[in-house]
């Protein structure tokens, strides 16, 4: 189960998640288990993949804002450097941004159980 401490253990800045919030742990985390269900985690590898920059660019903008809201640090920084790196269409391989990622993804993830 997710909770303030555990998102706190995460690197989580969970004061500002939850002043943007409004000071409502449990609707802060009822945000945070919503955005973790965001399908753009599994696309913006698909698109990737797919060498569609444009398309892994846009999704990758989405989810900035998602977990920038929600002041997921350890996901955001590695959102936000793909994003940038999208944004000037960088050929280049993303795996290992993509990799950091999906392991703090998973970790979240894995505190839902």
């Amino acid at each position: 189960m997710i909770t303030i401490e555990s998102l706190r253990e995460f690197g989580a800045d969970v004061d500002t998640g939850l002043a943007r919030c409004l000071g409502k742990e449990d609707f802060y985390i009822k945000m945070v288990n919503l955005g973790l269900k965001d399908p753009r985690f599994k696309g913006i590898k698909d698109e990737l993949d797919a060498k569609n920059l444009t398309a892994a660019f846009e999704m990758a903008h989405a989810l900035k804002g998602v977990v920038g809201n929600l002041a997921l640090t350890p996901l955001y920084e590695p959102i936000e450097e793909i994003t940038e790196l999208l944004r000037a269409r960088t050929d280049m391989d993303y795996s290992e941004i993509y990799e950091k990622i999906q392991k703090n993804y998973e970790k979240l993830l894995s505190m839902q159980s």
